[in-house]
């Protein structure tokens, strides 16, 4: 977890690497940037959607503009967690991200049972905002993983992250629950991010080629939320073949005792 701050805008680009170019990439990131003071840490998410999924399939139809709202926490989670309730939004390659903090439990209540507002800021009036647009917004999804955060030794502005273990889960929607039960990647693979205010250093793009790594599409949020259609597509299709197994052998069994 880096400092605390309200509301970034950059351009954050994503690679999918395996654990070789991971440690190749690592050495050649010591010469740049440093990792933060809290080495790898657990992050974990709730994502708030309507009871139709509108916000995570508009963004996965890949419009000019886009926007999610979630609930985070950094480790082993309680009430008195400091916690950030965060909108992200995406409009032609830049992400701008707003939060305001406050108690888990203060956050949690807010945006599940209606309870006051973290603060009266700007940000806290865009989130009432987002809330009223997208009406009925929920918890859908936990979304957690592990990550190494890395930030530029001469420009701070400069940031690279390291997400591996990234699991969702939707029967569990409380960051105090540590149950995460579907994977979406897992160890000895990652997913970086490369976040820069203007333009990635041409070493490191030189690098990246190099050790053949090139940006891919890929959210967290999106590969879950593909994930629990596709296991509730193949249940559905289970349970339809099971239905028709069993008709088939009851039409047989009238059969036989009709005959017998």
């Amino acid at each position: 977890m880096s400092e605390f701050r309200e509301v970034f805008k950059r351009t954050e680009i994503k690679y999918l690497i395996s654990e070789e170019q991971f440690r190749k990439l690592m050495f050649f990131l010591s010469g740049m940037a440093r990792i933060d003071q809290y080495g790898k840490t657990r992050i974990n998410n709730i994502y708030f959607d309507t009871p139709d999924w509108l916000m995570i399939r508009t963004s996965l139809e890949k419009p000019i503009y886009k926007e999610k709202l979630r609930l985070r926490t950094y480790g082993s989670t309680d009430d008195t967690t400091n916690s950030f309730i965060e909108i992200k939004k995406k409009f032609d390659g830049v992400v701008y991200k707003r939060r305001v903090s406050g108690s888990y439990r203060a956050a949690y209540d807010y945006l599940v049972n209606g309870s006051d507002p973290l603060d009266d800021s700007q940000i806290s009036r865009e989130i009432e905002g987002l809330k009223y647009v997208y009406d009925d917004l929920r918890p859908s999804m936990k979304i957690c993983y592990d990550r190494i955060a890395m930030a530029g030794i001469e420009d701070p502005e400069f940031r690279v992250t390291f997400d591996t273990n990234i699991q969702w889960d939707t029967d569990s929607l409380d960051l105090k629950s540590d149950e995460c039960s579907h994977t979406i990647l897992g160890a000895g693979s990652y997913m970086m991010e490369i976040k820069v205010a203007n333009s990635m250093p041409k070493e490191l793009a030189e690098k990246l080629s190099e050790l053949g790594i090139f940006p891919v599409s890929f959210s967290k949020y999106g590969r879950g939320y593909a994930d629990m259609i596709t296991a509730e597509a193949e249940s559905t299709a289970e349970k339809n073949i099971d239905t028709e197994t069993e008709d088939m052998q009851r039409t047989f069994m009238k059969g036989v005792t009709r005959y017998a």
